[in-house]
């Protein structure tokens, strides 16, 4: 419980469910790993090679990692994933919970679409494309500054 009560703070989520989430999706692709193991050797393969793109794309991994990283991942490595988290990481928010609201009141496009929800796990593609939308009054903030 205190490890959950870490994360709300730092990450600035809202309740322990979404951390029950991202706990959970981790905890299914380790199951779909494990799994993986039992099956026969063409069709492990495949599904490790589908998850493992699954997970590149996403950036919870690097090109380089082997398969048997996917075991050794953490909650952490998801939550920084987050949308929420990647606008306070590139300065778009002062805080995490002011990133949080800026997603949630429409402020915060993603490859030129409005995303209001903080839980949008960033794709590895996406990371250079986050910004304020156009109709936002921050975007003119911005430029002041």
């Amino acid at each position: 419980m205190a490890e959950e009560l870490e994360f709300l703070g730092k990450y600035g989520l809202r309740n322990k469910r979404e951390f029950w989430k991202m706990r959970t999706m981790l905890g299914n692709w380790r199951r779909i790993a494990r799994k993986s193991r039992t099956l026969s050797t063409e069709r492990a393969a495949e599904v490790q090679e589908t998850l493992s793109k699954k997970l590149i794309r996403l950036g919870v991994v690097g090109p380089e990692a082997r398969f048997e990283d996917v075991l050794s991942l953490t909650v952490e490595d998801l939550l920084k994933r987050r949308l929420q988290t990647m606008v306070f990481e590139k300065g778009f928010a002062k805080t995490i919970y002011q990133a949080r609201q800026f997603i949630v009141h429409g402020h915060i496009q993603v490859v030129g679409k409005k995303i209001d929800a903080p839980s949008y796990i960033v794709k590895i593609e996406e990371e250079n494309f986050i910004g304020y939308t156009p109709s936002s009054p921050l975007t003119t903030v911005k430029e002041k500054s």
